[in-house]
């Protein structure tokens, strides 16, 4: 096996399930690579006995034959590899040494036996769609791409702002709120849940909209065909607003029309057979649980 290892930082606890994945990748005789910024962490932490070779970026990436990206750390760590990926397919498994993980559902504790399962073709992929942004002014140089969501945010204290939406060329709506989450199915579990959006199967094929903070209390949450597209214009009080893809942040103002639709490629999570979203839900929201049973 041809791996990639990626991670965004290394704290002590996580110091142990990660000198543990490297000493099964080196009993599997797998060839290992790692993000350089996630070796540089590493190394100030510990120095790995397991032979790795540093990559720096996308085009590294594209001359090598990855069989498969583990991720170490939570959801944002997925997030953060999908920009190094980018169109290439490469399957992602995720390890969880973050807090909640929906995409990151391995849990430390079986390392191992992911490893073992990768090795013995034990599992499944699943599809993630992404989004694609487009903008009249640059955006987000060759990232214009989000797994989870798309967001037009007011900035700071300043007052709320009008968001007036289409979907193809028709218009929506005017949002009057503190901004306006456009997210794939994988994100309805993120920023659109906290703000009252729904929880969305990723097998879906939809987009949610989902405002944040409206003024007007009937303008709900909206689930549309991802085979879309929505547009947007924004106008406000203040001078500048904020855009966000992800965990990327630029500033706009109302000069920018942008447009959002499904990205015409997606990315590969590594499931394994005995898991599922839905085993996923009741175990990451507690569902049936009574916790009358704990006080």
């Amino acid at each position: 096996m041809r791996i990639l290892l990626y991670g965004k930082q290394i704290s002590e606890e996580q110091i142990p399930p990660v000198k543990l994945l490297f000493s099964i990748l080196a009993k599997e005789d797998a060839k290992v690579y790692i993000h350089r910024p996630y070796l540089d962490l590493i190394r100030k932490k510990f120095h790995p006995s397991a032979a790795l070779t540093a990559i720096d970026g996308y085009s590294d990436l594209k001359e090598l034959q990855i069989d498969y990206v583990l991720t170490l750390g939570g959801d944002g760590t997925i997030l953060g590899v999908v920009t190094l990926i980018r169109d290439l397919q490469i399957p992602i498994m995720g390890i969880n040494l973050g807090r909640l993980g929906f995409m990151a559902s391995i849990e430390q504790q079986y390392i191992d036996k992911a490893v073992d399962f990768l090795k013995q073709g034990k599992y499944r992929l699943q599809r993630r769609t992404m989004l694609s942004l487009s903008s009249s002014l640059p955006l987000f140089g060759e990232s214009t791409f989000a797994l989870n969501d798309f967001t037009i945010l007011k900035r700071d204290n300043s007052s709320m702002i009008i968001i007036h939406a289409y979907i193809n060329g028709e218009f929506l709506n005017s949002y009057w709120a503190d901004g306006l989450i456009v997210s794939t199915p994988t994100g309805s579990t993120g920023y659109s849940l906290s703000c009252g959006g729904p929880i969305v199967f990723p097998d879906s094929n939809s987009i949610v909209i989902t405002p944040v903070a409206p003024h007007n209390l009937n303008v709900r949450p909206l689930v549309v065909s991802d085979d879309c597209e929505l547009s947007f214009e924004i106008e406000g009080r203040a001078e500048n607003f904020l855009c966000t893809l992800d965990a990327r942040f630029e500033i706009i103002n109302s000069d920018y029309r942008l447009s959002v639709r499904k990205c015409p490629f997606g990315i590969d999570l590594v499931q394994l057979d005995e898991m599922s979203f839905s085993k996923t839900m009741r175990s990451k929201l507690m569902w049936g649980f009574d916790s009358r049973k704990h006080f």
